[in-house]
């Protein structure tokens, strides 16, 4: 059994009339990541802000690295290393400048050798006198993740990390974490990226508020019950729209040059395809397996709005 950093029962948090996160009980293990999916405005940065005692819930415990998150919120933040999704360093201010004050901020014996350490392991040694102002989004995400792990922190919160990064940037972003969470770290990131969802050790969506679904990707696509068609060929948009008010059709999403057609009633979705192949040849179908992001669209089409 692998040793529990996050632990909390019956999370609710309120602003206003507006109730953020509702009842949230979860476990995430240690050296875990842990990403969190859902629509724009449903509760994913204040979850994670609530698990890691930064938030103070209306109702509800738990503890994060063995500390209360109602009474010893200061001594989990000593262990915490947050990154924003906007950069918050200093732009007129160097790689090498930017760490050795962030060091000196958290009071490490050595700023200089702490900065000169997450230089090296994060590959900006040829940039360390850039300023940060003049980096590519890439390289700026590289300089706050630095910053982030100076402390040598637990926990690791990242909010939207990679929003605005290139793909190459990404995947090596991604890389550094895993082997941060190799040594022990636990990561909480939240994510609209399917691809960056799935490098998750497990993942939860949250949708105004609920957590709908947690798992591994594969056990959230199989949980779903969704079974899935492709259809390629002309007039895909107004065969969009007769196909969403058909029997066991839950779904209908296009990705590229093609529809997924998705339902949780197997047998009626099949019956509307073999409809529509009947009333039209100029469409080709093919069975596919649903996808995390078609499982993503349907929790998402089926969540109430909390400000509705």
């Amino acid at each position: 059994m692998k040793e529990i950093a996050i632990d909390v029962t019956g999370l609710t948090k309120r602003f206003g009339d507006r109730t953020v996160v509702h009842d949230l009980s979860m476990q995430v293990p240690k050296g875990e990541i842990f990403g969190f999916l859902g629509p724009n405005g449903s509760g994913k940065t204040t979850t994670i802000r609530l698990l890691c005692g930064l938030l103070t819930p209306d109702s509800g415990e738990g503890m994060c690295l063995g500390f209360d998150i109602l009474k010893e919120q200061e001594r989990i933040k000593s262990h915490v290393g947050y990154m924003t999704q906007r950069f918050s360093l200093y732009t007129d201010l160097s790689i090498r400048e930017n760490l050795e004050f962030v060091a000196r901020v958290y009071g490490l014996s050595d700023p200089r050798a702490a900065a000169r350490g997450a230089i090296d392991r994060l590959g900006l040694s040829g940039r360390s006198e850039q300023l940060a102002g003049e980096l590519s989004g890439g390289w700026k995400q590289r300089l706050a993740l630095g910053a982030c792990i100076l402390p040598n922190p637990q926990l690791l919160l990242l909010d939207e990390p990679t929003a605005g990064v290139d793909p190459k940037a990404r995947r090596e972003f991604w890389d550094e974490i895993h082997a941060l969470a190799a040594e022990g770290i636990t990561v909480l990131v939240s994510t609209h990226y399917m691809d960056e969802a799935e490098r998750c050790h497990e993942l939860g969506y949250i949708a105004y508020g609920d957590l709908l679904a947690r798992g591994t990707a594969q056990q959230i696509i199989d949980q779903s019950g969704l079974s899935t068609w492709i259809v390629s060929g002309e007039g895909l948009h107004q065969l969009a729209r007769d196909l969403r008010s058909r029997p066991g059709v839950d779904m209908v999403a296009p990705f590229g040059a093609e529809l997924h057609v998705a339902g949780r009633d197997r047998s009626a979705l099949d019956a509307t395809i073999e409809a529509a192949k009947r009333a039209s040849s100029s469409h080709h179908w093919m069975r596919g397996e649903p996808s995390l992001e078609d499982v993503f669209i349907l929790l998402m089409d089926s969540a109430k709005d909390n400000f509705s």
